[in-house]
């Protein structure tokens, strides 16, 4: 792999901020200074530091999120910001992507990737990943319809959904947990009991829980423990031909 390259792919720098580095003598391969950057190096075994720094390899990146309201759950678009956007340059660079997608005015937890294969595999509707989100409606929700839409309801297409838990806080606000992801499938949800959801955020998926500290539009990378929760189940599949186009567009509400 070239050094360059390296350095892009780790979210480090750039390419032209690798070579302006390296003429720089900020960059160094198992303790010698390089003036290049294009030369090539063996990632898994040499040693890379930048500006005295070392710089870890990894195959993949994972980065939590916490989304803001407004933006879109995209790699790009030519009109409205995506979440690629809140990310510094260099990891615009390495093709992450959203595992699933957030409405563009819903808030919360959401993972990227540019691990393609075990995106795909988290978001199999086999694996029954749950995902929580905290919810504020604009009606009391009644008894009757906590059952309706636990048990699985008919949304305005003829879809039925599969049974979900709602835990109710207050009379209008809550939490809900689904296994499965249809586009606009919450607020489609409460609409099919006459009601319209308000406040949407997502606080969980797949066990990996919505960092407290993290401030709206913030991110971070996964820690080790919640990488291996995202990984974890990826050497059960034995039919994972689908590429990381399959999850970019995979809704999870």
């Amino acid at each position: 792999m070239r050094l360059d390259k390296f350095l892009t792919h780790t979210g480090t720098l750039t390419r032209k901020q690798a070579n302006a580095a390296a003429k720089a003598g900020k960059l160094c391969v198992n303790g010698i200074a390089v003036k290049r950057s294009d030369i090539h190096i063996d990632p898994e075994n040499d040693i890379v530091h930048y500006a005295g720094q070392p710089i870890s390899y990894h195959k993949y990146t994972y980065i939590m999120m916490n989304k803001p309201a407004g933006i879109v759950s995209a790699t790009n678009d030519p009109k409205q910001k995506t979440v690629i956007d809140l990310l510094p340059e260099a990891l615009q660079k390495i093709h992450l992507f959203p595992c699933g997608r957030l409405d563009k005015d819903t808030l919360g937890l959401l993972i990227l990737t540019n691990d393609g294969a075990s995106a795909h595999n988290l978001l199999s509707p086999k694996k029954h990943a749950e995902k929580v989100y905290a919810f504020h409606c604009r009606r009391p929700v009644t008894p009757q319809n906590q059952e309706q839409l636990e048990q699985g309801i008919c949304l305005s297409d003829g879809y039925q959904t599969k049974p979900c838990k709602i835990k109710m806080e207050q009379p209008t606000s809550g939490f809900i947990t689904l296994t499965e992801g249809k586009y606009h499938q919450i607020k489609r949800m409460f609409e099919a009991v006459d009601n319209q959801i308000l406040y949407l955020e997502r606080i969980s998926f797949a066990g990996i829980q919505l960092d407290s500290a993290l401030p709206r539009g913030a991110w971070r990378p996964l820690s080790t423990e919640e990488e291996a929760a995202f990984t974890r189940t990826i050497g059960q599949a034995n039919d994972l031909t689908q590429d990381a186009e399959s999850s970019k567009n995979t809704f999870d509400e």
